[in-house]
């Protein structure tokens, strides 16, 4: 409006529209909890704060007295103050992990170029309170042995040889309303079935909790206090991020994480608490059923705790460490570990050839110790029979204002007794199931390992354990290339390279024997007519038993989506 003076009639009209526009805007803000200003009263030209309510003793409104020029300022101030309030009332993110907490957390800097946090923080399905989130993540792995039952081994991501899949279907989203939070995403496509056979805790009692859980990734509920620089209390199924590495292929360098990664938990089922003292700072204590369990193994519980400091924009530190009771029926068995990640970004200049550049370390260690464990004679009292260490570390590059990236890198683990070992899929075998076949009598191919049981887990020196013990050390390394020609699609071609002291990955005769003359095929036997040793299912199986491999060569071609 400025200075631009028009006839009085006119002021009057526009004045009345505003105040009625500014009482309706309050009746919103009330029901939205958002800061919109109070009305404001004029008397003899000055303007005091007053109320939305309807009263039956409230006075006659006030003669107005100002100038023109005094009320013009007044309805300018009015309209900028309700704009700048819907406007922060539409942009204010949901509370979640990776995203802005209510008061700003982590928000003082762009963090989407490390790990686990890729993505646009444009949000399009906003809806008042709500803001929804829609994932699709197809792929197609071609594993240079050729398994025959298109069977790939040792991965959570990965899980089928030259067909197009898709690992994962999200619908959900974040709910945040008078500060009580919910988040809620399933789970469509392999993830939904790939997932719950990881977790032996189902065994436990009665109540198919793998079934129940299957088709959710995260479901929690919670409360935002509004001290400190924030506190969320939550309850629920919620990703653990230990490992650095997002559950989401979208969210990440590379789509197979390296072993750290890949064998450490992904959620978490129970309670956790987000305090940030500051915005470069969360500290979240947990108290779980237990290491990406539905259920509690024993009668125990596990806890953790998760540090997360981001002091400036190209630096972030994060640390979990666990505690849990996590092997089946021997509740005296302990589990400590600790998953520490420093990110760097080394460089940006988002208008040169090259982009940026960053670079990532995540160092792992924990072990089992305790009595009470099932193979008498074996001495648990320290860490020396089931200990895990490992690193993985990564260096990506992004070109032409961040629509092409490349990213190089792998690691390492040791982890005898192979308590976080993925066990192989042979004949359907699961996480409570083991894997009861044996390898074929191939002293050429296998060496030691020959006719052994395919992948035994039992601490070092238990009785009945192997001659060779139960050793596990493993590596592997990916360079991975992206087109993402937005920020909600993601185009990944990957080359993979990953080896095992012991037979573990999928040979071309693939995962699924026949084994003492009788073939089954992701099943009990007699699922289907031909099964039991027919020829019919003979050529889809191998009669000699599991083929394993000490090695793996895969490529990936994936296109993920996220909105």
């Amino acid at each position: 409006m400025g200075k631009t003076l028009f006839p009085s009639a006119a002021l009057v009209v526009v004045a009345a529209s505003v105040c009625v526009c500014l009482v309706a805007s309050r009746s919103y803000a009330q029901d939205a909890d958002a800061g919109v200003l109070p009305p404001v009263h004029v008397v003899d030209g000055s303007a005091v704060g007053g109320t939305s309510q309807t009263r039956s003793d409230a006075p006659t409104a006030p003669t107005i007295t100002m100038s023109k020029e005094d009320l013009e300022k007044l309805i300018d101030a009015r309209i900028k103050a309700a704009a700048d309030a819907a406007t922060a009332a539409s942009a204010t993110p949901t509370v979640g992990e990776g995203q802005k907490d209510v008061k700003a957390a982590f928000s003082f800097a762009n963090f989407a170029w490390s790990p686990s946090n890729l993505g646009s923080s444009d949000r399009p399905l906003t809806w008042g309170p709500f803001t929804g989130e829609i994932r699709l993540d197809t792929a197609f792995h071609q594993d240079f042995s050729n398994p025959k039952d298109h069977t790939i081994s040792g991965s959570s991501e990965v899980f089928r040889s030259g067909e197009l899949q898709v690992t994962e279907i999200g619908f959900g989203g974040d709910f945040l309303y008078k500060n009580v939070m919910v988040r809620l995403m399933t789970q469509f496509g392999m993830y939904s079935q790939t997932t719950p056979r990881n977790d032996a805790s189902p065994a436990q009692g009665q109540w198919n909790l793998a079934d129940a859980y299957r088709y959710i990734s995260e479901a929690y509920v919670g409360y935002h206090i509004p001290v400190l620089n924030g506190i969320n209390i939550q309850a629920g199924i919620f990703m653990s991020y230990i490992g650095l590495w997002s559950y989401y292929n979208f969210d990440n360098w590379t789509y197979q994480p390296s072993y750290v990664s890949s064998n450490t938990p992904w959620f978490f089922n129970g309670a956790r608490v987000q305090i940030f003292p500051s915005e470069k700072l969360k500290i979240e204590p947990w108290l779980v059923n237990g290491w990406q369990s539905y259920g509690v193994f024993n009668q125990a519980p596990g806890v953790g705790l998760q540090v997360s400091w981001k002091p400036v924009e190209w630096f972030a530190l994060v640390s979990n460490n666990y505690f849990g009771t996590d092997t089946l029926a021997v509740p005296d068995r302990k589990r400590i570990h600790t998953d520490d990640s420093i990110m760097v970004r080394l460089y940006r200049n988002k208008d040169a050839p090259i982009s940026q550049v960053a670079a990532s370390l995540t160092v792992d260690a924990g072990c089992e110790f305790g009595d009470g464990n099932a193979a008498a004679g074996v001495n648990m009292t320290n860490c020396g029979n089931q200990y895990f260490l490992g690193f993985m570390t990564y260096a990506r590059a992004w070109f032409a204002h961040d629509r092409f990236a490349a990213t190089i890198g792998g690691g390492a683990i040791t982890n005898p007794g192979r308590y976080l070992v993925l066990v192989p899929p042979v004949n359907g075998a699961t996480a409570f199931s083991g894997v009861t076949a044996n390898l074929p009598n191939d002293p050429t191919k296998y060496g030691a390992f020959a006719g052994l049981p395919a992948f035994p887990a039992c601490p070092q020196g238990s009785p009945g354990c192997p001659s060779t013990s139960s050793d596990f050390n493993a590596w592997d390394m990916q360079i991975t290339g992206d087109y993402m020609p937005n920020d909600f699609i993601t185009f990944r071609v990957e080359y993979n390279h990953r080896a095992a002291s012991i037979p573990y990955f999928a040979g071309s005769g693939g995962m699924t024997p026949c084994v003492n003359g009788t073939c089954s095929n992701q099943g009990a036997a007699g699922s289907w007519p031909g099964q039991n040793g027919a020829a019919t299912v003979a050529g889809l199986n191998n009669p000699g038993g599991p083929d394993l491999s000490f090695t793996e060569d895969r490529l990936t071609v994936a296109m993920m989506m996220k909105f």
